[in-house]
């Protein structure tokens, strides 16, 4: 799936939530992007179409890397 992809389907199905729960719907679309492998480079190249949307991605990147640099300040071999 490419960037205009995410950004298509997203705001296809957008249109049937109820306002309330839209914010919520976006962060598990982006979940299950990245479950399925998507990566964050696409993930990026989508931000723009929609600010619901580009609120989730950068809340799924913002704590992807903050874990990424949680992992390389662990050594396995200290404990």
């Amino acid at each position: 799936m490419n960037d205009t992809q995410i950004s298509e389907t997203w705001i296809f199905f957008k249109e049937y939530l109820r306002k309330e729960d839209i914010a919520l719907a976006a962060e598990g679309f982006v979940d299950l992007l990245a479950d399925f492998g998507i990566k964050d480079k696409v993930l990026e190249n989508a931000l723009g179409t929609d600010p619901d949307l580009d609120t989730a991605i950068e809340y799924y990147l913002e704590d992807d890397s903050e874990e990424e640099e949680y992992d390389e300040g662990y050594d396995d071999d200290e404990y």
